[in-house]
């Protein structure tokens, strides 16, 4: 080991040890001590882990009962009593939870006495933006489960971090303090937004000289990235990286492969999201590992109903750590398997079949600047008239976007739309702004918020379809 690498681990320590946990106290997070439990508990065996499950998944309801409002109703009219609860089964008594039924819910999820509770949104990827609330509590489970996933790969805080994303949510936090942490933490992000050939350049050489032991960002990203790399003869293969973090979109095998050629490490499968929390995580055995100890998942066919082992069916979910604004069996839309085979790792921790879920396109503005599709997405996302969208990239010189119109749309939120997507694809690009009753599935059922028809000929991307 040489003098950098010594000085790179020695940081990292005071890092990981010090600086960060000092870092979570100051924000009142209990981070640090559930990272410790979660790695006690990854060893128990699958019994002893489904016991600790079913303890913690009635103290959760009991909670839920006796200070939400709508779950105090409903538990009441159904005559549920969370000490009845036996296994994880017994959750089908209660009904699932979607969006629609959370909006309409407002402030009776909220609990009573709740403190300190954050607004947060999801993407829109279904063309429906999510508006919910986040407790510390919960902020640290996901931190401390997403901490144990990349020290499987041996990789801590306080290793170099190149993070290649494009939520408004991280790039607009850039102000001093968070540009001052980030470097003490030694993570520098990349617009995903942007990916113009100049900037995937800058990028690549600045990831060179930071010598980074992750890269985190979309599987989408990450590959364009590589393609990049391998079309300027950039190596990247030395550069010390251990793993690849993708999540945000499906991972595609040709994604993986890419990626782990050009930068010379393992790719590792993510699954989560702000509403559903930090779901699975991949191993370096290949199994794609619940956070079993605070989220309870189950697969349920087209009509609600439980759907067995090995079955495919929409993956919903409880978070347990959520007990002031609870979601309780949400749907996720995403489709997946719970496998019931044990990972070769030894984790009793159960394991997530192939995730088949929404696809994110890239975009391309009319100067041939690649982008990814959230750019759009955000635009129309944050115009409250909107009830629902879906943007399709006709050409570079044409875009529709379908709108179904929420209280208060008119000319002057269309026009903010035409700007604001101008501004990403360019002045002179066409946007035509399309009223219409539904938004149309694709055949296969799915949903994509995004479609580009712009081809890999014309400075575009290729596009996968949802499966």
């Amino acid at each position: 080991m040489n003098v950098r690498d010594t000085g790179r681990d020695l940081w990292r320590t005071a890092v990981a040890g010090m600086l960060f946990p000092a870092h979570e106290r100051l924000k009142r997070h209990e981070t640090v001590a559930r990272l410790r439990e979660l790695e006690r508990t990854q060893w128990l065996s699958r019994e002893e882990i489904d016991a600790l499950r079913v303890e913690r998944l009635q103290a959760f309801l009991r909670r839920a009962g006796e200070r939400v409002p709508y779950y105090q109703d409903l538990f009441r009219t159904l005559d549920f009593r969370p000490g009845a609860l036996c296994s994880i089964v017994d959750l089908a008594r209660l009904p699932l939870l979607d969006k629609p039924k959370i909006r309409s819910l407002a402030g009776a999820l909220r609990a009573r006495n709740a403190r300190r509770l954050r607004p947060f949104n999801t993407s829109g990827s279904t063309g429906e933006p999510l508006v919910f609330q986040l407790s510390p509590e919960r902020v640290s489970h996901d931190v401390a489960a997403k901490w144990r996933a990349t020290r499987w790969w041996g990789v801590d805080i306080g290793d170099p971090e190149a993070v290649l994303w494009g939520s408004p949510v991280e790039l607009g936090a850039q102000d001093r303090l968070r540009t001052a942490r980030d470097r003490v933490f030694r993570t520098r992000l990349f617009p995903a937004f942007a990916m113009s050939q100049s900037n995937m350049d800058g990028y690549l050489d600045a990831i060179r000289k930071m010598r980074p032991r992750m890269l985190f960002g979309y599987p989408s990203a990450l590959q364009l990235l590589a393609k990049r790399a391998t079309a300027q003869r950039q190596d990247m293969i030395d550069l010390g990286i251990r793993v690849a973090f993708v999540t945000g979109e499906r991972l595609y095998d040709e994604q993986r492969r890419d990626i782990a050629e050009v930068f010379g490490c393992r790719v590792a499968n993510g699954y989560g999201g702000r509403d559903a929390g930090f779901i699975a995580h991949e191993c370096p055995a290949g199994g794609m590992h619940l956070s079993a100890e605070d989220i309870i998942v189950e697969t349920v066919d087209p009509k609600g109903r439980p759907t067995a082992p090995g079955k495919p069916g929409e993956l919903v979910v409880t978070h347990l750590a959520t007990a002031d604004f609870p979601f309780i069996r949400y749907r996720t839309g995403d489709v997946s398997v719970l496998e019931g085979r044990s990972c070769a790792c030894g984790r009793g921790l159960p394991l997530l079949g192939e995730i088949q879920g929404r696809a994110t396109d890239f975009v391309t503005a009319a100067d041939g600047t690649v982008m990814h599709g959230l750019a759009l997405i955000y635009t129309v996302r944050e115009q409250p008239e909107v009830a629902q969208f879906k943007i399709i990239q006709e050409s570079l010189k044409r875009t529709r976007v379908l709108i179904v119109p929420g209280a208060a749309f008119g000319p002057a939120v269309a026009e903010r739309i035409r700007n604001g997507l101008r501004q990403r694809l360019g002045v002179d690009v066409e946007i035509s702004v399309e009223q219409v009753n539904q938004v149309p599935t694709e055949l296969s059922g799915k949903y994509r918020y995004v479609v580009s028809h712009v081809g890999p000929g014309r400075g575009g991307v290729t596009q996968r379809g949802a499966t």
